[in-house]
């Protein structure tokens, strides 16, 4: 019998770490039926880390609650949707869960804001939270988290005094900041969980790398990119250099601007849910994420496992939906888009191929693994 950690990130928008986690476990039961098998669903402060954390922490307490939705047009429903309080007080907090890019029906790269993760840190904030934890993935704008701040008391004014629109392309009017109002931090201060480590501006910047996801064309992405430069020149504290600046569209500038510290999200993840312990006596762990890509190993979730894994003396095996860059210190590796014949049909049913990908690394693959 051979003891399995199945720690996985969501295959975002298709799957959350939990059901990623138990397919796998499915798949790999359906061939190795023996085998011990611990599931452990991972996050990197993107889409996912709450269950994460739920999963992890004893006692942790579902904070429901309604914020605005990421784009004001017509007909955008509010977001009903939850933080988390710990037992010590901390309130962990998800961008992706308030102002995500899942929750638009369209993608709108100049007015999506993330004004409803403001509402939502606030509520954490109302409820007597002891400290913050910022889970900041997979926002759907690039507003230099203006909206969030102003949702915490900041003001943002055009050359009129007048507030400017919500969104990165409102920024473009922006003539002065006022900060005066901005909500203290709880005493614990906060802690930004990223998973990136890229500037505000520039070619690797906040607009240039992440934009295109969110529906930003080149023209568009310059765009962005030149409001980002105008509210870096007015916020003052913080270089727009900083490394995770530009982490969810430049939302990593606003909270440092608030006072927020910035961490590492996998390995805070990693550590909340024990995953050192469960490394003790395992012979394989199993990670994944929905595409591994050359951003894949500046501190996203698969990487942080198998760097643990790798401490530890355990070999790690990658499942992903896509791979796209050389998967390296892992001992083996599976594509759903190979096992599927596709893209489309590896996301038209993730969680079968999951299964499938969970018993061939248990039929074909382990034998490679241990060698």
């Amino acid at each position: 019998m051979t003891r399995v950690v199945i720690a996985p990130d969501s295959f975002k928008g298709t799957a959350s770490a939990a059901d990623v986690a138990a397919a796998i476990a499915r798949g790999w039961h359906s061939v190795r039926a023996d085998d011990e098998l611990i599931e452990r669903p991972m996050a990197d402060g993107g889409e996912g880390t709450l269950d994460a954390f739920e999963v992890a922490v004893p006692g942790a307490r579902r904070m429901p609650l309604t914020v605005r939705a990421p784009i004001a047009s017509p007909g955008s429903a509010p977001v009903a949707t939850h933080w988390l309080l710990l037992p010590d007080g901390t309130g962990v907090v998800e961008l992706a869960a308030t102002s995500g890019i899942t929750l638009l029906d369209r993608l709108a790269p100049l007015d999506a804001h993330t004004a409803g993760y403001g509402e939502a840190l606030g509520a954490a904030l109302d409820a007597g939270v002891r400290r913050l934890l910022l889970a900041v993935g997979g926002s759907a704008s690039t507003d230099g988290g203006a909206g969030a701040l102003a949702a915490l008391g900041a003001r943002f004014f055009d050359d009129d005094g007048r507030v400017v629109p919500l969104g990165g392309g409102g920024l473009a009017r922006l003539a002065r900041v006022d900060l005066a109002g901005l909500r203290p931090l709880p005493a614990g201060g906060a802690v930004i969980l990223g998973d990136v480590t890229n500037p505000l501006l520039g070619a690797q910047g906040a607009a240039a790398v992440f934009g295109p996801q969110k529906g930003a064309d080149a023209s568009t992405v310059a765009v962005l990119d030149g409001n980002l430069a105008r509210l870096a020149a007015l916020v003052p504290g913080v270089a727009a250099e900083t490394p995770g600046a530009g982490a969810a569209g430049g939302t990593g500038f606003g909270l440092l601007a608030w006072g927020a510290e910035m961490g590492g999200g996998a390995a805070l993840v990693a550590r909340a849910v024990g995953l050192d312990r469960d490394l003790a006596g395992a012979g394989l762990v199993v990670t994944g994420e929905g595409r591994f890509d050359g951003q894949s190993e500046a501190g996203k979730a698969p990487s942080e496992v198998a760097r643990l894994a790798v401490s530890a003396g355990v070999p790690v095996a990658l499942i992903a939906g896509s791979i796209t860059a050389e998967p390296r210190g892992f001992a083996t590796s599976v594509a759903l888009t190979g096992l599927a014949g596709g893209a489309d049909a590896a996301m038209t049913n993730p969680l079968r191929w999951l299964e499938a990908a969970g018993a061939e690394l248990a039929r074909e693959r382990w034998s490679d693994a241990r060698s």
